[in-house]
C-alpha cells in the first residue's frame, strides 16, 4: 500500500496513512483516462447550433432574371449560397454529441488518475480542513502554508465553510468523493484531501 504523509492545516506534517491499492495503486490505463475526458468534454456540449439551408431561408422562390440573354450567369434563387441572405452550404444543425462509456472503464480511469496523483507526489491528504468562518483569506492561508495553487480540494462532507471560502480564489475547486471525475483530477495541480475524503473514495470505489 501507499504511505503517504499527513499534515495539518498549519503544513506540518502531523503522521502518514496508507492508501489503498485497490484505488491509489492501479496500474495506470491511459488509453481509459483519454476516453474518459473526451467523454466528459463532449458531453458537456450543448449541440445547439444553427444555421439555415437554402431550403430554409425565407423567400427566394421568384427566378431572379431569366435564364439566357441578360449577360448574367443563371441563377435560380435569391437564396442560393452565393447570394447575400442566402443559406449556409452545409449548415450546422441540434445534435446530440454525448459519449457512452462503461462504468468499470470509467472507474478504472479514475483510479488511474488518482494513482497518477500519488506517484507524482500531487496528492496531499490534511488531517482535517475546518474553518471557523467563511473567510477567503483563511483558506488561502491554508493552501499557502501547503504551498500550493492550483488545487482540488475533496471534502468528506459539503462544509460550507470550506466551500465559500474556497469559491472565490481562481485555480480551486471543492467536491465531493462522489462527485471527483477524470477531467478535473486532471486539470487541477495538486489533489487535496483529508483522512475522511480519503477514506470515503477508497469506500466508494475500492
Amino acid at each position: 500500500m501507499a504511505n503517504v504523509s499527513v499534515y495539518n492545516m498549519e503544513g506540518k506534517e502531523v503522521g502518514t496513512m496508507e492508501l489503498n491499492d485497490a484505488v491509489f495503486g492501479v496500474e495506470i490505463n491511459d488509453h481509459l483516462v483519454h476516453l474518459a475526458v473526451v467523454r466528459q468534454l463532449a458531453n458537456n456540449r450543448q449541440g445547439t447550433q444553427k444555421a439555415k439551408t437554402r431550403s430554409e431561408v425565407s423567400g427566394g422562390g421568384r427566378k431572379p432574371w431569366r435564364q439566357k440573354g441578360t449577360g448574367h450567369a443563371r441563377q435560380g434563387s435569391t437564396r442560393a449560397p452565393q447570394w447575400t441572405g442566402g443559406g449556409v452550404v452545409f449548415a450546422p444543425t441540434p445534435r446530440d454529441y454525448s459519449l457512452k462509456m462503461n462504468k468499470k472503464e470509467r472507474r478504472a480511469a479514475l483510479k488511474s488518475v488518482l494513482t497518477s496523483k500519488v506517484q507524482e507526489n500531487k496528492l496531499i491528504v490534511l488531517e482535517d480542513l475546518k474553518l471557523d468562518e467563511i473567510k477567503t483569506k483563511a483558506m488561502q492561508n491554508v493552501l499557502n502554508n501547503l504551498n500550493v495553487s492550483k488545487a482540488m480540494v475533496v471534502l468528506a462532507d459539503n462544509d460550507q465553510n470550506v466551500v465559500l471560502s474556497a469559491r472565490n480564489i481562481p485555480d480551486v475547486i471543492t467536491a465531493l468523493p462522489s462527485t471527483i471525475n477524470v477531467y478535473d483530477v486532471l486539470k487541477y495541480n495538486t489533489l487535496i484531501l483529508t483522512k475522511a475524503s480519503a477514506a470515503a473514495i477508497e469506500e466508494v470505489y475500492a
